[in-house]
C-alpha cells in the first residue's frame, strides 16, 4: 500500500465498509469475490486496511480505529490515545494555544492535541504517512485545528506557535534504534529545537540513559496500565525535574533526590514498583512512603513488614523464602497443590516458562514466585497478591 488516495474515494469507502472486521481466515474468501466487482489492487488496499485497523484498536480504541487510516509503521508507532490525550491536556494546563507537531506520524498525537483545543501544525516528511495524517484529522472531525504539512522537520519555521512537540522515528530497517544520535532527527538536533521554543516536549525510548537528559530538562516516564510506554523531556516547565505517571489517573510521582533505600531482610510484603517508577529512579521515593527498604542492593523489589495502598508498587504477601532450588520449589507447590503459577524474575536468568515446565504445577490453588536475589543469593519468594486489611495503613 503506497497510496491512500484510492481509499478515500466512494468506492474505496464503500469497500473498507464492507470488508471491516473480516476474519483472517476467510480474507482470500473475501478477496475472490470483492476482485470480480472491483479493481484487484483496490480489494488488497481495503484489506490491508482492515487488518491494520483492527491492530490499531487496542492504541485508539474500536470507534477511533474503526474510522482513521494506517500504515503498518504508523500503526506499530504511534502514540496510545490515552498517553496522547495526557500530554495534550499537560500542554492545555500550560497554556500553550498552538504546537507545532514534528514527525507527526499518522497524527496520533496531533489528534489528541486538538481535541484538548490546541490548534496543529503536523509535519512529516514520508507522503503517505503525511496523507494518513490529514484522512485522520477528516475522519474525526479535527481539520479545522489540524493542518498537515509534507515536509523535512528540520526545514519548519516554528516561531508562530506556543509550543513545539517532536517524536523522532526511533526504527530504521534493522528495527529500533538505541542511539539517540541515530534518531531521525536526531536528538541533539530535537533538543536544540526545543531549547529555542517558549515550551516544548520530546518523545522519546524509556530506556534513555539519566545522564543523557540535557540539565535543562524536565525528565518525565509514563506508564498505562502498567507498561512503560516512554519518557518524555520537558522544556520551559521545571529543569532537572524528575516524575513517573501512571496511565489511568494520571498518578504522578515526584523525585525529592533521596538517597538509595536501606537493604533489609525480606519481611511480610513485597512490593513490585511499576516500571514507570523504575524507570524514573524513585523507588526510594516508593519506599520511604511504605516504610520499607531493598531486598538487594541491585534489585528494584521494595520489602516491608505491613500492608500500606500505594498506586505506585504492586503488593504481595510473601509466605516462603527458599533458596533457588527447583527440587525444592517442585515440592512446595505439590504441598499446596498450586496449580496456577505466575513466575516473576528480577536479577535471575532463569526463564519462567522453563521454570513452569519444569515444576509442573498442579492443583486449584495458585501462587506467585519471584526469581530474584536476596543480599546477593539467588532466592526464590513464594506469595501472592496482597489485599489490604480493614486495619492496614495507607500510602499516597
Amino acid at each position: 500500500m503506497n497510496d491512500l488516495a484510492p481509499l478515500l474515494t466512494p468506492e474505496g469507502r464503500a469497500l473498507l465498509d464492507e470488508v471491516r472486521g473480516t476474519d483472517p481466515a476467510r480474507e482470500l474468501a473475501v478477496a475472490t469475490r470483492l476482485r470480480r466487482e472491483h479493481p484487484a489492487e483496490l480489494v488488497s488496499a481495503a484489506l490491508g486496511q482492515a487488518r491494520l485497523r483492527q491492530r490499531a484498536v487496542a492504541k485508539f480504541g474500536a470507534e477511533d480505529a474503526g474510522r482513521m487510516f494506517f500504515t503498518p509503521n504508523g500503526v506499530e508507532q504511534s502514540t496510545r490515545a490515552s498517553v496522547a490525550a495526557y500530554r495534550a491536556e499537560r500542554f492545555k494546563a500550560l497554556g500553550i494555544r498552538s504546537v507545532a507537531d514534528l514527525c507527526c506520524g499518522i497524527g496520533g498525537d496531533a489528534i489528541a492535541f486538538a481535541r484538548a483545543g490546541i490548534r496543529v501544525l503536523a509535519v512529516d516528511r514520508d507522503p503517505l504517512t503525511a496523507a494518513a495524517a490529514r484522512a485522520n484529522a477528516d475522519a474525526l472531525g479535527l481539520a479545522g485545528l489540524i493542518e498537515v504539512r509534507e515536509a523535512n522537520v528540520t526545514e519548519v519555521d516554528m516561531a508562530p506557535y506556543d509550543a513545539v512537540f517532536v517524536d523522532p522515528a526511533r526504527r530504521g530497517g534493522r528495527g529500533r534504534i538505541f542511539d539517540p544520535e541515530a534518531y531521525s532527527p536526531p536528538l541533539s538536533w530535537a533538543v536544540r529545537t526545543a531549547l529555542e521554543a517558549p515550551r516544548a516536549a520530546l518523545k522519546i525510548a524509556p530506556g534513555i540513559p539519566h545522564e543523557a537528559v540535557p540539565a535543562e530538562a524536565e525528565a518525565e516516564w509514563i506508564s498505562d496500565g502498567g507498561d512503560v510506554k516512554e519518557a518524555v523531556l520537558w522544556f520551559g516547565t521545571e529543569p532537572g525535574a524528575v516524575r513517573a505517571t501512571l496511565l489511568p489517573g494520571p498518578r504522578t510521582l515526584l523525585g525529592r533526590g533521596l538517597p538509595d533505600p536501606e537493604v533489609r531482610p525480606v519481611g511480610r510484603y513485597l512490593y513490585e514498583p511499576d516500571g514507570a517508577v523504575i524507570r524514573a529512579h524513585l523507588v526510594a521515593e516508593v519506599a520511604e512512603s511504605l516504610g520499607g527498604g531493598l531486598i538487594d542492593p541491585t534489585i528494584a523489589y521494595i520489602t516491608a513488614d505491613e500492608h500500606h495502598e500505594t498506586p505506585y508498587a504492586t503488593a504481595y504477601e510473601i509466605t516462603d523464602q527458599l533458596h533457588f532450588s527447583v527440587k525444592k520449589l517442585k515440592a512446595l507447590l505439590r504441598e499446596r497443590q498450586v496449580g496456577t503459577l505466575t513466575v516473576k524474575k528480577r536479577g535471575s536468568a532463569v526463564e519462567p516458562e522453563e521454570l513452569r515446565r519444569k515444576v509442573k504445577p498442579q492443583g486449584p490453588n495458585a501462587a506467585t514466585v519471584f526469581l530474584t536475589r536476596v543480599a546477593g543469593a539467588p532466592t526464590m519468594l513464594v506469595g501472592a497478591p496482597s489485599k489490604p486489611s480493614a486495619t492496614a495503613g495507607g500510602a499516597s
